[in-house]
């Protein structure tokens, strides 16, 4: 019972620093810690007329927030990036209760949403149009961006806020409202960063209505996907509900832009630097408890280099401590819900019947308390099969071997999915080829899948969606561009040298 009564108080200490305050106890959503499967709070949810609301006023606000320089509302991400500073601490409590990550890594994603805004406040002087030569004389041929309209975010439990911060930071610095629905898993995270934002909002003056949060089931989400008011939907989560966000949102000519699944792949050659390449697949396949888009999924090893490397990551994995994130020296925490170590079971087995063999891991871990832990699984795998071909939201490594490169690229390619990607070697070709022929967004070399910096942009290709978020100039998506022609002479000539009248 002191647990329970500890990690609620915990909860609603943190969320109170951050300027929210924890719903009662007649609040229908039940919210629960998977480090010990006990309720830390109950959050209202937000009725078909309270999500209309949201959506209205952020129109509104759009109509206000268009006009405001890019660079005066980058004060706005300043200041959320202050906020998120000083409340550093208390995000990363509310990441570990809700999601199970491990404190450095809950540090890590706070992390991340203070340095998208730090890139975004930059972004803000840098919405970079071109000027291009115009065939006409006394013409001038130019584009322009201009803010796009409301912006709708639908994120997932395993990074509860950083993603979030990823859009709403540049959407906010390109003119757009924010209507924010976050994982049912994962509430707590969303109020608190939504008074932090409303704070920063209220400090630099902004007009009312830029972000807005709306908490609850699939319906909520729907109701976004669906409303032409929602001019950009960002959506993170499966393939399948992928499947059902892109066509609806295009039904009505929305824009979406789409993060979903991985089934990430490293690659490690007969030059690799192992102890440089056991550390990296470890993390990657490991870390947050297999429970990343861009966890390590599958090795596929050079067979001179197999039984070796093998042995150096299952030993590895038996240092692994696996236990209630708080516990100092724990690396890996629990899963999110009983449902996913079931679904890790059945891959399991599915992978045994294939001619898989299990060398270490998969079993479930007793922690005082309740909650789900298993110890991550290295599974070797006599082909790539339809079980390897799928994502598993778990920590399970595959094994796969090669006799020669093109066999490992195609090996690698093979599957639906294309997040993240890896090569270990020291051979220039190899790392050379490798980033041309990977058909993922991201590919890498001597680093594991995961980890990706905010300056890049983050994506994926295949079923993963096509979606590019954060860095480079993912900024356009939140924007419209516009072509212009500016004819500053006293002649009308037509394009192309057409001739009319």
């Amino acid at each position: 019972m002191n647990a329970v009564i500890d990690l609620a108080d915990r909860a609603a200490t943190a969320l109170r620093r951050c300027g929210a305050e924890p719903h009662g106890d007649d609040a229908p959503l039940v919210v629960t810690s998977p480090i010990d499967g006990s309720v830390i709070a109950r959050v209202h949810t937000c009725s078909p007329g309270e999500v209309d609301a949201a959506l209205t006023a952020a129109a509104r606000a759009f109509d206000r927030w268009r006009e405001i320089p890019a660079p005066v509302r980058g004060r706005v991400v300043r200041r959320l990036g202050e906020l998120l500073t000083q409340h550093k601490a208390d995000l990363a409590e509310l990441v570990t209760l809700e999601a199970g990550k491990i404190p450095s890594e809950a540090a890590g994603e706070v992390q991340e949403m203070i340095d998208v805004c730090e890139f975004a406040v930059g972004l803000s002087r840098q919405l970079y149009g071109r000027t291009m030569p115009s065939e006409r004389p006394g013409h001038r041929l130019m584009e322009t961006w201009h803010p796009l309209g409301v912006v709708g975010v639908i994120s997932a439990f395993n990074f509860p806020v950083a993603v979030w911060s990823w859009n709403t930071a540049i959407a906010l610095v390109c003119g757009d409202p924010v209507v924010w629905k976050p994982s049912e898993l994962t509430p707590l995270t969303a109020l608190a960063c939504d008074a932090l934002v409303r704070r920063a909002a209220a400090d630099e003056g902004a007009p009312d209505g830029l972000h807005h949060l709306v908490l609850g089931d699939h319906s909520v989400g729907e109701a976004l996907v669906d409303d032409p008011r929602v001019a950009l939907l960002s959506a993170t989560g499966s393939t399948r509900m992928g499947r059902f966000v892109g066509p609806r949102v295009a039904a009505r000519f929305g824009r979406s832009l789409l993060e979903l699944g991985g089934n990430n792949g490293a690659i490690v050659t007969p030059s690799a630097d192992l102890d440089l390449a056991v550390r990296a697949v470890v993390f990657a396949a490991a870390g947050t408890a297999g429970q990343r888009c861009t966890t390590l999924r599958r090795l596929i090893v050079h067979r001179s280099i197999a039984d070796e490397l093998v042995d150096r990551i299952a030993v590895a994995y038996s240092r692994l401590r696996v236990g209630n994130p708080f516990d100092e020296g724990v690396l890996v925490g629990p899963l999110i819900s009983e449902r996913s170590y079931e679904s890790m079971c059945a891959a399991l087995d599915r992978a045994r019947a294939d001619g898989g063999r299990i060398v270490t891991g998969g079993e479930r871990v007793d922690v005082a308390g309740a909650g789900v832990y298993v110890s991550p699984a290295l599974v070797r795998m006599p082909a790539q099969t339809e079980v390897v071909r799928e994502e598993t939201f778990a920590p399970i490594l595959y094994v796969l071997g090669y006799d020669d490169f093109d066999e490992a690229v195609s090996v690698h390619n093979g599957v639906p999915q294309g997040l993240s990607s890896s090569i270990f070697t020291r051979d220039q070709q190899e790392a050379e080829l490798f980033l041309a022929r990977s058909d993922c967004g991201i590919a890498n070399v001597n680093i594991g899948t995961s980890g990706a910096e905010i300056g890049g942009a983050f994506g994926g290709e295949k079923n993963t969606g096509g979606g590019r978020e954060s860095g480079s100039d993912s900024w356009k998506s939140y924007m419209r561009r516009a072509t212009n022609t500016v004819n500053f002479s006293a002649e009308l000539p037509l394009a192309q040298g057409v001739e009319f009248g």
